[in-house]
């Protein structure tokens, strides 16, 4: 009871948890897991209602400097939200537990009175305040992961969590629309929206807070998670440098992919002849969510880290070659646009997700590495952001005459082709780190006994 004491007494009185924290230890794993999947799920979805809601306006006929006013838009935020995960790599790593409501609640203040400001100043000088708005957005995911990672369920846990990068983002979208329906502008319709959802948000974070810290089970299965300085960081990263490298340049593409089609949905059902219909931002995505969650469902069943961590592998590379293919036969009209669309969402979650805290939460459980995993995600997340305002800067500067679906379905073969080949280098590197780890501690072990 003094440690859990101890955990609130730093916390503003609406984040002291103490109860729901005992009530959860003296339950059965199934409850704490729907418990801890519905929290960290709900309160990462809402944190969407603050960065997404603008992608489902359209500001036509509006340019900066010759440029789509959109596309300017959307490069400010994602270059505010790329500066957040360089900083995270930082906050992120070293971050306490008391202080992770606080910065929570304060961040997700500081990107709503961005979209104030964006709302009631006149363009272009609101292009600075969706800057603002991305800036403390970004470390968003790595407090409400830091709740979840190195227990046993953090598999199943961050799958759900997961689930709200295909659901929430959808939603988000059909909210925005419906706020645009009631009469609001494309400028208006993001803070609104922001609104709507501010409640509901400390309700989840309530409902984190009420986790109890990993148990010496958790500890034992999957090495203990700690805060790791800037040394500790990099000796880290050298350990597995030429691994990480490989994996960051997939997840480097992936995040690039995935922004591109998220930001211009609304632009590719309006030129497919589906842009009016709010419902079809949501109706399309949840179909993928389901499918992604059910077969990586799959890998929450094997407890053997190693095994985990090549199947993981296996599931990206097979996601890569869903989008390459998927493509392929669109342009060959023997997919209809609809189901392109799903597939290629299919397979982008299906090598995305495992990304975002799943192969890395596995990683450091294989080579039992003191450390925690935000680290490596954000180290992750910020090559992969810069990736993204250079995708945009890339077709806005030089492929402008190209339209947006074009534009993307060049992007699919880029993407299904290399992640395929990166990941197959990657999957070959750790399997030869284990085996040489391996035997090592065979041959300590040898010289040990003999000794004896």
């Amino acid at each position: 009871m003094k440690e859990k004491n101890a955990i609130d007494r730093h916390k503003l009185p609406m984040f002291r948890s103490a109860t729901v924290r005992a009530w959860l230890v003296r339950k059965n794993d199934a409850v704490f897991v729907a418990y801890a999947s519905i929290a960290a799920f709900s309160a990462y979805s809402c944190m969407y209602a603050f960065r997404k809601p603008f992608a489902a306006g359209h500001f036509t006929g509006l340019e900066f400097m010759g440029f789509d006013y959109k596309t300017v838009i959307i490069i400010a935020q994602v270059l505010g939200y790329m500066l957040s995960k360089f900083i995270g790599i930082k906050v992120i790593s070293e971050i306490s537990w008391a202080k992770r409501p606080v910065l929570m609640v304060l961040f997700i203040g500081i990107a709503e009175l961005a979209l104030v400001l964006f709302a009631i100043v006149s363009p272009p000088y609101n292009i600075l305040f969706l800057f603002v708005n991305g800036l403390p957005l970004g470390m968003i995911w790595g407090i409400v992961f830091s709740y979840l990672e190195g227990r046993k369920f953090t598999d199943i846990i961050t799958l759900c969590l997961c689930a709200s990068f295909i659901v929430a983002s959808g939603f988000v979208k059909t909210v925005g629309k419906i706020v645009l329906n009631w009469g609001f502008s494309d400028f208006a319709m993001p803070m609104i929206t922001g609104a709507l959802f501010f409640v509901p948000l400390l309700f989840f974070l309530w409902m984190l807070e009420g986790l109890p810290p990993p148990s010496k089970e958790d500890v034992a299965l999957k090495t203990q998670r700690i805060p790791m300085n800037g040394k500790e960081r990099k000796r880290f990263f050298m350990s597995f440098a030429p691994g990480l490298i490989l994996m960051i340049i997939a997840y480097l593409i992936l995040t690039a992919y995935r922004d591109f089609r998220d930001n211009y949905m609304a632009d590719f059902w309006q030129a497919l002849g589906l842009g009016n219909s709010a419902a079809i931002f949501t109706s399309t995505e949840i179909p993928i969510a389901l499918a992604v969650l059910l077969l990586l469902a799959f890998l929450l069943q094997i407890k053997n880290n190693s095994t985990a961590l090549v199947l993981n592998h296996v599931a990206i590379i097979a996601g890569f070659s869903i989008v390459g293919i998927a493509t392929l036969l669109f342009q060959a009209n023997r997919f209809p646009p609809v189901l392109w669309i799903i597939l290629v969402g299919f397979g982008l979650f299906l090598s995305y997700i495992p990304f975002n805290g799943i192969v890395f939460d596995r990683l450091i459980a294989v080579f039992g590495y003191k450390s925690n995993a935000g680290f490596l995600i954000y180290v992750a997340d910020f090559f992969g952001y810069l990736a993204s305002v250079g995708v945009l800067i890339y077709k806005s500067f030089f492929q402008r005459k190209l339209t947006y679906i074009g534009f993307f379905i060049s992007g699919s073969y880029v993407l299904s082709l290399t992640g395929v080949v990166v990941m197959i280098l990657s999957l070959a590197y750790f399997k030869t780190k284990k085996r040489s780890l391996n035997a090592r501690t065979t041959t300590i072990l040898q010289l040990e006994g003999s000794s004896q």
